[in-house]
């Protein structure tokens, strides 16, 4: 049986795994991205760190955000405990750093670095879940969000807004979201910029009405205490990590840059780039609350602005959305491609786009949206915090030695088929960390650990420690033994 730590293999014969031949893309070149999920070769690296700032900063300055934190002050919780958990729960941004290192070490995306973690064929299976599925879950949600503001607007131009309408509104901000995603990488960098000046002056205007109405000294009619109070905050705290805890594809953003690029660099950009607009704009989401009722936020904050402005943060809310989404559809591509389909990166896009626009629409047109977003949250936790914790141990294990070449080799006679094309390592640790996150959950239903706990949810900290043990423990003991 193969180590679970393989030394590199620099020499193992490259595999085309995109569906195609591995065509040159260049990312200084706007055009369609020609790599998928290939390995990216040294003379096509260029690039610096900070530009990862504005890809993430673009992406966080978003209505799901405002929403999210205005939700913190409707579960019961006073202006500075809410402020408090939006600080704790960014905090997990500094994971999304971590997972973004070995983009230029191996010059491939997440999608194939965790072939070492789980094998060729547990991968798989990985990314149908981890990568793909929960990936067009948020398309999804986000869509529903931005969407939400659109029909506003479209309101506000005469237009009736009914079902017809709606479901119009929805395909064109997917159309424009997947545009930007099927030319990949290089757009993405370059639009990114200019979109991060564009929101931050909008939302700094948003600060400024927003705090002129922020009741400081804000506290619930009937304040929390004791097991409620613990309940709720540890519950928030999941609910804010759920956001950095969903880009465990963060290196897809970073394989582009030289192999030589500092591992701090990259991980300190990506996170200050999540981390920064996940506390403002969450910040300003939980200070709305103390005001207006943010149950219903995108027409109550018009009610803090003046009027010439509310067209404006719409169209705000909308693009910021725009932009998150087109990272989630990109990696959703990507996915699509590591589960084995043999299709190209713009191919796959447009199939997960197809498939998060009828979600978005049953979550529109069916479902109560506001609950089909905590729900989704809450419960990705219980899969993202293990699989997370799994990815990052064994960065820091690998101490971020990764072989490009050698991981998309997906032969029996490769590095990384370990048994039968799965790292049981991997597979059991995930497997522990997700069970420990379900016993200790309490959200749309209630685990025996939390149950016996009085209704406090511990699977966000169970589920990233499980997962994280029990992967260095079977890793040394199958170096031990191997």
């Amino acid at each position: 049986m193969a180590s679970t730590l393989p030394d590199p293999h620099p020499g193992a014969r490259p595999r085309a795994v995109d569906g195609v031949a591995n065509a040159s893309g260049d990312p200084e070149r706007v055009g369609i991205e020609a790599h998928g999920i290939d390995h990216i070769p040294d003379s096509e690296r260029r690039g610096r760190p900070r530009e990862l700032f504005s890809v993430w900063a673009a992406a966080n300055v978003n209505y799901l955000s405002l929403l999210v934190g205005g939700s913190l002050v409707l579960m019961g919780l006073s202006l500075w405990q809410a402020l408090a958990v939006i600080v704790v729960g960014n905090l997990f941004w500094l994971l999304t750093g971590l997972l973004a290192i070995p983009g230029p070490a191996a010059g491939a995306p997440s999608e194939v670095v965790t072939r070492a973690l789980y094998g060729v064929r547990g991968n798989r299976v990985n990314n149908a879940v981890t990568g793909w599925l929960v990936s067009v879950c948020y398309f999804a949600l986000n869509l529903a969000a931005a969407a939400t503001a659109a029909f506003s607007l479209v309101g506000r131009a005469g237009l009736p807004v009914n079902t017809g309408t709606k479901a119009a509104v929805v395909v064109l901000i997917a159309a424009v979201t997947l545009a930007i995603s099927v030319y990949g990488h290089a757009a993405i960098v370059r639009l990114y910029v200019p979109i991060t000046l564009a929101l931050t002056a909008v939302f700094a205007v948003v600060g400024v009405a927003v705090l002129r109405h922020t009741d400081t000294g804000y506290v619930p009619g009937r304040p929390l205490t004791g097991t409620a109070l613990w309940a709720t905050l540890l519950a928030g705290v999941a609910l804010i990590a759920s956001g950095p805890l969903s880009y465990t594809t963060s290196a897809d953003f970073s394989r582009y840059l030289p192999r030589t690029t500092p591992p701090r660099a990259v991980a300190g950009w990506t996170a200050l780039g999540g981390f920064v607009p996940g506390i403002l704009v969450c910040g300003l989401g939980a200070c709305a609350a103390t005001a207006v009722d943010m149950s219903d936020p995108e027409s109550s904050l018009q009610q803090l602005l003046p009027g010439w402005f509310r067209p404006v943060f719409l169209l705000a809310l909308v693009l910021g959305t725009v932009a998150l989404n087109a990272l989630t559809a990109y990696s959703a591509g990507l996915a699509l491609q590591a589960v084995g389909l043999r299709i190209r990166r713009s191919r796959s896009v447009l199939v997960d786009g197809a498939v998060s626009v009828s979600l978005t629409l049953y979550a529109l047109l069916v479902s109560d949206f506001f609950d089909t977003v905590g729900d989704v949250l809450q419960l990705t936790v219980l899969l993202l915090g293990p699989s997370t914790a799994v990815y990052a141990t064994d960065i820091l294990l690998r101490r971020n030695r990764y072989d490009g070449p050698a991981l998309t080799d997906e032969t029996p006679a490769g590095p990384f088929w370990y048994t039968g094309g799965v790292n049981r390592s991997g597979a059991l640790a995930l497997g522990a960390g997700v069970t420990a996150s379900a016993l200790c959950v309490d959200s749309v239903y209630t685990g025996p650990v939390a149950a016996a706990l009085g209704g406090v949810d511990l699977a966000l900290p169970a589920g990233l420690a499980v997962a994280s043990g029990v992967y260095a423990v079977l890793t040394w003991r199958t170096r031990a033994t191997g």
